[in-house]
This record gives structure tokens, sequence and C-alpha cells, in this order.
């Protein structure tokens, strides 16, 4: 019987190493450049109400070109503001250096700037920021050209 079993531990060794996935099976997502328009959300919460306040915007996002710049440019009236600046990526994060970001004091209007999680799948591209459990910045766009 312990005969038996000696052989039978190679074979399922072989087995196990067959099923095992390389690095090179598992696909790289695709980074973002080009032109998206879409949804901004802010959303917030205040310690004494459970709803979120929602308030939107609808935004158009350059990104890419040469020194990997941006651009911020739409519904900039209110709640966004327009920007431009550098970025950087390393997945699932992405970077925003904003060159119109107040040097002092508190800016009226959200700009995009700091760091953020993404998903992009060629033609869809969200971002999400969160400060605490009480406040969220996100970017719901779509590629455009």
């Amino acid at each position: 019987m312990k005969k038996k079993l000696l052989y039978l531990l190679p074979a399922l060794a072989l087995l196990a190493v067959g099923c095992l996935k390389t690095v090179s099976d598992i696909p790289k997502q695709a980074l973002p450049a080009g032109k998206f328009t879409g949804q901004f959300r802010l959303l917030h919460r205040s310690t004494n109400t459970v709803p979120y306040d929602t308030l939107k915007c609808n935004l158009t996002l350059t990104i890419g070109g040469s020194g990997n710049t941006y651009t911020v440019t739409g519904d900039t009236a209110t709640l966004h503001a327009g920007s431009n600046g550098t970025y950087g990526i390393s997945s699932p994060f992405i970077s925003f250096v904003d060159n119109t970001y107040p040097a002092s004091g508190t800016p009226t209007k959200t700009h995009l700037n700091g760091v953020y999680q993404f998903y992009y799948d060629g033609n869809v591209f969200q971002m999400l920021a969160t400060a605490s459990d009480t406040l969220a910045l996100q970017y719901d766009m779509k590629k455009s050209q």
C-alpha cells in the first residue's frame, strides 16, 4: 500500500503544477488616454444625516499627450474647477498634480488633484477618491475620441 502511494505523489505534483497560471497569463490593464466626457459627482454626508448630499456636473477630461498632461473643461462654473496639470499612473491608482490649485487657502471648487483609484476598460473611465466616510469624489466618464 505504501509503495502505491509513493508512485501516486509525483503524478499528483505534476498535475498540480500544470494547473498553475503564469504571470504572462494575467491581462494588463489598459492605460487611459484621449478625450473623456461624463459626470463628476461630489457625495457628502453630514454627521447628523444619513443620506448623502449629491452634487453633479458634466465634465470633459483630456488626458495624455507630451509630458503626461491633462485638462479639465466643461461645466466648471460652480462645482468643479477647470484645470490642467500633470499625472502619473501606478495601476490601480492615478495621481494628478493640478497647476491651478491655490497655493494657500481653501479652494471654492473641487480640483482634479491628488490620488484616485481608477478603472479603465478601453471605453469606460472611472475614478474615485474618498476622504473619511463623509466625502467621496467620483468621476464616471466614457471615451469620446
